[in-house]
């Protein structure tokens, strides 16, 4: 089976010596990575994360069909069983399809009160009541602060973390004065956990850019697979 190995080289290993030690029920979290260096992919990690330990999972594909993203996660898995050296089995991935929902918005229609419907229907209707909530391919560049805040609330009153991915730019090298930067340098407040996935010369590294209240500087990176995103090492 994959998970126990999974869980030991989970990129959420970077949250394992923080204040808190993960994000936690309630709070927000946030990728920022440029195009093409592997959000979708963390964002699956953290979810695949959650659902080995069979926690509840809602994943919100904004501007994306559910099929492209089911297929995402049987991408991952087959290549976690070759990382892993693992053979197939038919139990790791019907845990993933017990424990996960999958809701598919378009851009301009994606709002926090249809997010909040869809989820008050889960809860009355199957019984579903999410732990976690991945939300992939918000444009954080219009979206108004005021969403954040209304999807902070959300997350308090149903008890749920929520992580995004938020696209940065190589040409915006802007960033406040705690060192977050942009398109998160306006929202930090709102986020308790933010990470930066970074491509360098060097690899992939994760770098803990905010740790919930924590006033020191994190100063906590891993270096990630650039295949996998796995651990490296």
């Amino acid at each position: 089976m994959i998970r126990e190995d999974f869980i030991r080289v989970s990129p959420l290993k970077i949250l394992e010596s923080s204040s808190r030690g993960g994000l936690g029920s309630g709070n927000l979290g946030v990728f920022i990575a440029r195009a093409g260096v592997g959000k979708t992919a963390c964002l699956i990690h953290i979810a695949l994360d959650n659902l080995f330990k069979k926690r509840k999972l809602i994943h919100v594909a904004v501007g994306e069909g559910p099929e492209k993203i089911t297929a995402y996660y049987s991408a991952i898995l087959n290549d976690l069983r070759k990382a892993l050296n693992l053979s197939g089995s038919d139990e790791d991935r019907l845990i993933v399809e017990r424990n996960r929902m999958i809701l598919a918005y378009r851009s301009s229609s994606f709002s926090v009160d249809m997010l909040e419907k869809s989820i008050r229907n889960m809860i009355d209707s199957l019984d579903f009541k999410p732990d976690t909530i991945i939300v992939d391919g918000l444009d954080f560049e219009k979206a108004e602060k005021s969403f954040f805040v209304d999807i902070k609330k959300l997350a308090n009153k149903y008890q749920a973390e929520i992580w995004f991915s938020a696209l940065s730019h190589r040409h915006i090298e802007e960033k406040n004065e705690q060192g977050i930067p942009y398109p998160c340098s306006r929202l930090d407040d709102l986020f308790d956990v933010i990470i930066h996935l970074d491509s360098t010369n060097k690899g992939i590294f994760l770098r803990l850019l905010k740790d919930h209240d924590n006033t020191k500087a994190p100063d906590t990176s891993i270096q990630l697979d650039p295949t996998t995103f796995l651990l490296a090492g």
